[in-house]
């Protein structure tokens, strides 16, 4: 059977650095009080002028050349982001066309954090079907511009960045010990809108609003809905949680990843863990904490990777792939 198969990651963090004890001379905060609860130290912050495409278009040229290909041989382009640049058209166009790909099909995800995870789903089941045979899947956002900087208790959460992989084909024998994404599964819930959204957009107050958030609430939902969805992904595969060498979960929150291993019973240390670093990215955590993960030699070829994911709306799920 035809595999998707990871061949390249590559991320991109602007230059811009803003750390805690920055962040609390603009707001009522504090180093402490932001480390207890989210275990986030600094973020990065796109420059004045440097737009999601630009994250994604340096993102995707390092994942291509992990990968030793040429954007010639690119045959779908999908970027996973809530901060496109433009309403329209999708900010995947602007990456197709900055790796001189015109022609083939490129466009946008919108499922906020768990939209890489949905971007590896969508990936896969069109080189599944034989429409693509290599895949450039970037998540993106510059999501610090659509934050409330008076409001505490979401500014310090978000941050700027873009993690890519390129993804190409290899043939299996339909088992778990093949190589590539083994599967995918996804889930959302409309009805918990309220709980974290985006309070504007062109068909409502045709502005981009605000990042608005019931932080307790999404924490309850997360831990439960994030063990739920890796369950189901080794259930599919007839795997345990003993059989996962890394799980690489949305950085979201520190609390959130060490409470979702503890329910797992899954050992921390094999955990990535990036929030630290980089806050919440969104859609862009994934694959910055994937790169992450492979650049220091812990996550090697061969290895089982468990991603998962929650964003709002709610959206959640999980892929679990073979690198």
């Amino acid at each position: 059977m035809r595999r998707s198969v990871i061949q390249g990651v590559g991320a991109y963090l602007p230059e811009k650095v803003l750390t805690n004890k920055e962040l609390a001379q603009k707001v009522d905060t504090s180093d402490d009080w932001i480390v207890e609860r989210t275990g986030i130290r600094k973020r990065h912050v796109a420059a004045e002028g440097e737009k999601t495409s630009d994250l994604a278009i340096a993102a995707a040229k390092k994942a291509l050349a992990a990968a030793g290909r040429d954007g010639s041989e690119v045959d779908l382009f999908v970027v996973a982001t809530a901060t496109p640049d433009q309403t329209f058209p999708a900010t995947a166009a602007r990456l197709q066309s900055a790796l001189g790909r015109p022609g083939v099909p490129s466009f946008d995800i919108q499922a906020v954090c768990s939209g890489f995870v949905y971007g590896l789903a969508v990936v896969d089941n069109f080189i599944k079907a034989g429409q693509a045979n290599c895949a450039v899947l970037v998540g993106a956002e510059t999501f610090t511009r659509i934050l409330d900087w008076e409001d505490r208790t979401t500014c310090v959460l978000f941050g700027d960045g873009a993690g890519a992989v390129v993804i190409g084909v290899e043939e299996g024998k339909g088992g778990s010990t093949d190589r590539g994404i083994l599967s995918t599964h996804l889930h959302s819930d409309g009805r918990q809108h309220d709980m974290l959204y985006g309070d504007g957009g062109p068909g409502t107050t045709q502005t981009t609003g605000h990042v608005r958030m019931k932080g307790k609430e999404v924490f309850r939902h997360a831990v439960v809905n994030l063990a739920d969805t890796v369950k189901e992904a080794l259930e599919a595969n007839g795997l345990t949680i003993d059989d996962i060498d890394w799980l690489v979960p949305h950085q979201a929150n520190k609390r959130i990843l060490d409470s979702t291993a503890n329910k797992l019973g899954l050992d921390p240390a094999k955990v990535i863990v990036t929030v630290d670093q980089h806050a919440n990215t969104s859609a862009a955590s994934i694959p910055l904490a994937f790169e992450a993960g492979i650049a220091d030699g812990r996550i090697k070829p061969g290895d089982l990777v468990l991603m998962e994911a929650m964003g709002g709306g709610f959206t959640w799920g999980s892929a679990l792939v073979r690198l």
